[in-house]
């Protein structure tokens, strides 16, 4: 009973961690997010994308990128509920968040299934992840990685529950490995390599359940089936060119330049080939992920994915993260290998990328190091136990640990709170909300109203927030196609959307929407508006 009620209470946190203003913090909705939340609305119409394609499958198509839909079909009943919100918007990714929670207390029981502790080591391993500053953000916002990463949990879960004693929950880690995969980009790699490992690892259990395993390969081919001619076509390799190390010709020209150095000597040409300095430049991406900095200090130099004043785990994490990660490797209880294992495996994926490290690409890997520290605190807490007879010392000590842990959350949610929507609006696309509502309620007096797009991607957001029906924009868009075959929407009904707002052609019943330094002379300012430090964000003037 009392573990039941400690769980209850760990979802508890972790709902109001991750619900508490869900569509207010952070700031603004993100030019995905948005996209994601409109895509949803006009799904949930008439079943068809913004473009016009029915029951997309493989991707949903979107100013240029060629998004994984799961999450977007996941926020269609939000959206329906609660209407065209960011709370809407974001609900399915807190949601999970919670859930990946919850389910956390599951998997870590099942990986510590013989040791006494496996009850401690589950629920300390549950409220690392509730409190976790990297998880509570990532939860607070529409990340596809969020939803992929609960589902890569369940399909893990599932897979060691089913060669443990509940074999028909293999056709459930199928199916969740396979959603994975339509999720987030990341998943495609994760998500294979895992299963893979597992099967390799179980390979004797599976012998022995093959009713069970013909069925789960069944049902996962036919799912990822679909989603296999756009792997392979051009589509799917655009955002990957953008991306990957191996596009970069930085190290491809130092190669060059260092058998150059060398005069074109054989050595040279076999130490510096180029096979070897991308593979050295992966090797140094991927444990750029290990960086204390980044882990324990000052997080992700994006403020999307931290606040910049915490690590993507807190400080107080460290030591309980290094004891729990030796003891083990000393102790190994159960079918300890599986959490480094998936930790090493979840960092692959943003190895490959450019820009390292990246806490998004990366959630793959959680909460493999919420558990290392779980496992690790009710080391020390069982060592103080042990090792410190006198009670009075002992309480100090735990006493410390529980102040220490509860100083890091408090400066971690006070600045979350207080400085980081002010701080980091601008990150967030901040002034497209407040200009909108304006315009909404004035654009009957235009008609032509030309908007910025120097802030880019403004058409989803009038969309959004205008809650345009799709059918309309549909019928009025104008658009164009780059040479990649990639969308630009150049406007729809009344609305222009332009690079050079300034450059437009000068209409009496014309409204303009532009950046404060490109407002021209001689013209009559309507509404200037802000962002939460005071700033200039947007004007809206008239000739």
């Amino acid at each position: 009973m009392n573990n039941k009620i400690a769980l209850i209470s760990i979802i508890i946190v972790a709902f109001v961690l991750r619900f508490f203003q869900l569509g207010s913090n952070p700031p603004a909705l993100t030019w995905d997010e948005v996209a994601m939340g409109y895509n949803a609305y006009s799904l949930g119409i008439d079943g068809k994308d913004e473009h016009g394609n029915f029951l997309p499958f493989a991707y949903i198509e979107s100013f240029g990128d060629f998004k994984p839909p799961v999450y977007t079909y996941l926020d269609i009943i939000p959206i329906k509920i609660f209407g065209l919100t960011p709370f809407a918007v974001r609900f399915p990714s807190a949601f999970l968040g919670v859930g990946t929670v919850f389910l956390t207390y599951f998997l870590t029981r099942r990986i510590f299934y013989n040791s006494n502790r496996k009850e401690l080591y589950a629920l300390s391993s549950a409220l690392v992840l509730a409190l976790s500053p990297w998880h509570v953000m990532l939860s607070r916002a529409a990340f596809e990685a969020n939803a992929a990463t609960f589902f890569l949990v369940v399909g893990i879960w599932a897979f060691i529950a089913a060669v443990s004693d509940r074999r028909w929950l293999l056709v459930l880690s199928a199916v969740s490995f396979a959603i994975s995969l339509y999720t987030f980009n990341s998943s495609r790699i994760t998500a294979p390599l895992l299963a893979i490992l597992l099967a390799v690892i179980f390979y004797r259990q599976l012998f022995a359940m093959k009713k069970q395993v013909i069925v789960a390969l069944f049902v996962g081919i036919v799912l990822t089936a679909p989603l296999v001619p756009f792997l392979l076509s051009d589509k799917a390799s655009i955002r990957f060119q953008e991306v990957n190390i191996f596009t970069d010709l930085i190290p491809l020209e130092r190669s060059n330049q260092e058998i150059v150095n060398d005069e074109n000597a054989i050595w040279s040409k076999i130490l510096h080939n180029r096979r070897l300095v991308y593979g050295f430049f992966f090797i140094e991406h991927y444990f750029d992920h290990f960086n204390p900095r980044f882990l324990f200090i000052s997080g992700d130099i994006n403020p999307k994915f931290s606040i910049r004043e915490v690590g993507q785990l807190y400080l107080w994490d460290l030591p309980f993260f290094l004891v729990g990660a030796f003891v083990l490797f000393r102790k190994r209880e159960g079918k300890w290998y599986i959490v480094p294992l998936w930790l090493l495996i979840g960092i692959i994926p943003a190895a490959i990328a450019r820009e390292t490290p990246h806490a998004l690409r990366i959630e793959s890997a959680l909460p493999t190091f919420q558990i290392l520290v779980g496992y690790g605190l009710v080391t020390v807490a069982f060592f103080l136990r042990s090792a410190v007879t006198k009670k009075s010392f002992r309480r100090v000590l735990l006493a410390f640990i529980f102040f220490a842990l509860l100083g890091n959350i408090f400066y971690f949610q006070y600045h979350y709170w207080k400085h980081y929507p002010r701080r980091y609006a601008q990150d967030w696309q901040y002034g497209y909300k407040e200009s909108i509502e304006y315009v909404n309620q004035v654009k009957d007096q235009y008609e032509t109203i030309y908007v910025s797009e120097v802030l880019e991607r403004a058409y989803i957001y009038y969309l959004f927030y205008l809650q345009v029906p799709p059918q309309e924009f549909r019928e009025t868009v104008k658009l164009r196609r780059d040479i990649f075959g990639l969308i630009d929407v150049e406007g729809f009904d009344k609305y222009v959307f332009s690079r050079s707002v300034e450059s437009e052609p000068v209409k009496d019943d014309a409204l303009y929407i532009n950046k404060p330094d490109r407002v021209p002379k001689n013209v009559r300012i309507l509404k200037t508006f802000y962002m939460p430090d005071g700033t200039i964000k947007l004007v809206a003037y008239v000739y």
